[in-house]
């Protein structure tokens, strides 16, 4: 019998992933049938994602499907050989088409134009702010439900950055769901910039470009448009790619946009894990980099407390409020592992294999009995392609366990779906193509057969 290579070996652990990515899946879509059968208040039509089975087509369709295709054709061929100035713009741009291509396919009104002004958004609450500090100093008042002039369930949900944000759009003549939708999908769309320019920072530019073409065929790229959760991945993708370029003013401006993160959600403490990657792979000046970051981002903590906000106080009662809704009523019991198949359709199937070819890239290189010098020299090694995926499935397990993210989390864990995505980089580059045609098909089959809702 002929002893399988390991290259042959590497794909059959591949395929055994995926086939544990399909039954998962395939259990949390059966299981949540029947659950939503049965009466079981799981308050998600089409479990494990919140949004209802419907099938259809739309005007965004045809450039959905160009856009994917010519991606997961070309995608690794253009990420190896174009300059890399162009590479991040042709990236941005790509990446807003297929976002806003896959936004249409519901429609101008219904997929972009509308979808933040529903009572539950963030806009409808921008009218009844006739004073910025006035709304800061008095935000947690309003945070528990059942009461009068109680925000909606975004606003209560989320610490104030995030109503800040839409409202800043209303104050310079941009406001309106229009304004608001395009934002979502045009700051969303950095991600594809932000992580690549963080990879080629700290020292590993071949990974960002095999991790490109995976980056603007983003899954989640279906609720970036248009969801408010794209414009708070964008936030973090670029504080953390400012802190990887480094110097002073990267180390300020990082450190203010990762400060102002903590604004827009309650669950970016967890963030802290990928800044703090970040800073530790960087070659020189980590520690400069650190207490200046820090210190820039406790500028933000500042203004917000002088404002009259005190983050404590929010995250106390945003607990309450999210047990004043469905999350009292939706089951931990499935909700805590189906949650990861919400996630296996938002940052693709290929983040199982990738992370598995991540984990191994650094125990293959261990000798069978290894010295504690050695062992620290192989984790400096394994460097950000392993580390910050890593980092981010570690935020997003600790999320899932804490219970304060049952559902929908394949918008709320989009800023860590991106860095997950760092792993693709580990596929060989024969593998990339199919790949990336099935980050594509799942991003389509989602948008073409669901009607999501942000």
């Amino acid at each position: 019998m002929t002893t399988m290579t390991r290259p042959g070996r590497s794909r059959y652990a591949d395929l055994i992933v995926l086939g544990v990515e399909v039954a998962v899946l395939a259990a949390a879509v059966g299981i949540g049938a029947l659950l939503n059968h049965r009466g079981v208040r799981l308050y998600a039509d089409a479990a494990p994602l919140y949004a209802t089975w419907k099938p259809h087509l739309g005007f965004g369709t045809p450039v959905a499907l160009l856009v994917g295709a010519l991606f997961a054709w070309r995608g690794t061929r253009w990420g190896a050989d174009t300059r890399w100035p162009r590479l991040l713009v042709v990236g941005y741009l790509a990446s807003v088409l297929w976002t806003l291509s896959l936004a249409l396919v519901d429609g101008w009104s219904a997929g972009l134009t509308e979808r933040l002004t529903v009572q539950a958004e963030y806009l409808h609450e921008v009218p009844r702010v006739a004073d910025v500090g006035t709304m800061l100093s008095g935000f947690a008042d309003r945070i528990l439900d059942f009461q009068p002039n109680s925000w909606s369930t975004h606003t209560a949900a989320h610490p104030p950055g995030a109503l800040l944000f839409f409202v800043g759009l209303d104050r310079i003549g941009l406001g309106g769901g229009a304004a608001a939708g395009l934002a979502c999908v045009l700051l969303g769309a950095t991600v594809s910039v932000s992580v690549p320019v963080t990879l080629r920072a700290l020292g590993a530019e071949d990974a960002a470009r095999a991790v490109w073409p995976f980056l603007v065929l983003f899954p989640g790229a279906v609720w970036v448009g248009v969801s408010a959760d794209g414009i708070f991945a964008a936030v973090v993708a670029g504080g953390l790619a400012l802190l990887a370029v480094g110097g002073r003013p990267g180390a300020v401006l990082g450190g203010l946009l990762l400060g102002f993160a903590l604004y827009l959600s309650y669950g970016f403490v967890l963030v802290g894990l990928l800044a703090l990657t970040v800073v530790l792979l960087r070659a020189r000046d980590r520690l400069v980099v650190l207490v200046i970051a820090a210190t820039a981002g406790a500028a933000v903590v500042v203004a917000f407390t002088v404002s009259g906000f005190w983050w404590p106080d929010g995250y106390h009662l945003v607990t309450r409020r999210y047990y004043q809704g469905w999350a009292a009523d939706r089951p931990y019991g499935y909700w805590v592992w189906a949650n990861l198949a919400a996630l296996l359709l938002s940052a693709g199937p290929v983040v199982g294999p990738a992370l598995r070819r991540a984990v191994a890239a650094v125990s293959l290189r261990q000798p069978p009995a290894p010295s504690a010098t050695v062992v620290r020299q192989r984790i400096t090694d394994a460097g950000p392609t392993v580390w910050l995926p890593v980092a981010a499935a570690v935020a997003v397990l600790a999320a899932d366990l804490s219970g304060l993210s049952k559902a929908e989390v394949e918008r709320i864990w989009l800023p860590f779906a991106a860095w997950l995505l760092v792993a693709t980089a580990h596929l060989p580059t024969g593998h990339r193509r199919w790949w990336l045609a099935g980050q594509a098909a799942t991003a389509l089959a989602v948008n073409h057969l669901l009607w999501t809702v942000s």
